[in-house]
């Protein structure tokens, strides 16, 4: 959220106000007083367009913050409640510029995108007038020292009075970056205020997750109780899992087929009713009957999921070792397995995977040989129920 990119910006030096974060109208007013004069109080969500939405609003009083606390904690931005408010000092701006970092996937670099024609209407900009939007790559192997600074400050064009400043905060910026292994470092936007101070005013900063072994202090950015319940549990049980919108619950071996599975899902239940896969689930190559059973006890506790798919292709991991850790993760879960299971399995010792599921011949469990058979017994289960 913003006043957590705000804090890793205040690390590497980037110049901005943090402000007070707050959870309640009275504690607004409380962090209007400390701060005094003029400010500004703005809705903490995970969503663009808090603007023009209603969560950002300036308070020349603290009874107005109070208010406008009230009033933003009430709403809801893209779906996401507002649960807490940033309360910052009011700001003199001369101009707003638009300033970002980011991982250029479709080139396998780094970009960083600039415009001193930015603000909050930068996406109008970059269709209007977008000569205006400097994009400028950015070599992995020598980044961004004091030379590259200065080459993409002239290319995006800030005006002299802020130059340096600029120099100095690009630099800052891709420290944020770099040590902080992010995908996105965004300034939206990046002001000159009165005075020519150059100010990061907002801030949007993507972490990437695998990197969090090098990063202990970012597990403090999560917020734990609003996590989403299924997520946070899986994540607990280091399980690769997103939640979806579905009916069909997904069990694989490898995130290409788990993603391959979704897609056949899918299309499957365009038959069934319309059903569509209720998650993503790879459980890896490590598939013994713990991990199995964490896997099933996440899917099954999901209000939404009707049937499950268990898809595996024996390769690392044989569909022996696999079929006994169904075996074992239904013994585990005992009265709490309820819903139906659909297993594939194919690949490393497939024929003796289903013998041991063969001689479970559990009430739950179906076996099918093909993936696209299994994909629609599995959404028309989940039709029924």
């Amino acid at each position: 959220m913003e006043y957590q990119a705000k804090e890793l910006f205040a690390k590497h030096g980037v110049a901005g106000a943090l402000g007070k974060t707050v959870e309640t109208p009275e504690d607004a007013r409380a962090a209007a007083e400390e701060i005094g004069g003029v400010v500004v109080v703005k809705a903490q969500v995970k969503a663009g367009g808090r603007g023009k939405a209603g969560g950002v609003k300036v308070a020349k009083s603290p009874e107005e913050a109070e208010e406008a606390a009230r009033a933003i904690l009430a709403l809801e931005i893209k779906g996401l409640p507002v649960n807490r408010v940033l309360v910052v000092p009011g700001a003199s701006i001369e101009e707003e510029y638009y300033f970002s970092f980011l991982l250029d996937r479709s080139n396998r670099s780094y970009l960083c995108i600039a415009s001193v024609e930015g603000g909050v209407e930068i996406e109008e900009v970059a269709k209007t007038n977008p000569d205006a939007v400097k994009q400028i790559a950015i070599d992995p192997g020598t980044g961004v020292d004091e030379a590259k600074a200065r080459e993409i400050a002239t290319e995006a064009a800030f005006p002299e009075p802020v130059f340096e400043q600029a120099v100095t905060m690009i630099q800052q910026l891709w420290n944020v970056f770099v040590e902080e292994d992010a995908t996105l470092v965004e300034v939206n936007p990046l002001a000159r205020l009165t005075g020519d101070k150059l100010e990061a005013l907002d801030g949007k900063v993507s972490l990437d997750e695998n990197a969090e072994f090098r990063h202990e202090d970012h597990k403090a950015f999560e917020i734990r109780e609003e996590a989403d319940p299924l997520e946070a549990k899986a994540k607990d049980k280091g399980l690769n899992y997103v939640k979806l919108d579905g009916e069909v619950g997904i069990i694989g071996n490898g995130a290409g087929l788990v993603m391959s599975t979704l897609d056949v899902v899918a299309y499957a239940g365009e038959a069934h009713g319309g059903v569509k896969p209720a998650n993503f689930l790879d459980i890896g190559g490590g598939a013994n009957a713990q991990v199995m059973a964490d896997g099933l006890d996440v899917i099954i506790h999901d209000a939404q999921v009707k049937s499950v798919f268990v898809n595996v292709f024996g390769g690392i991991t044989a569909c022996d070792e696999v079929a006994n850790g169904i075996k074992g993760a239904l013994e585990i879960l005992g009265d709490e397995a309820t819903k139906p299971l659909v297993v594939r399995l194919d690949g490393n010792n497939v024929e003796e995977g289903r013998r041991i599921l063969n001689e479970l011949d559990h009430p739950l469990v179906t076996q099918v040989d093909t993936m696209d058979g299994a994909a629609d017994k599995a959404a028309e289960l989940a039709h029924q129920a």
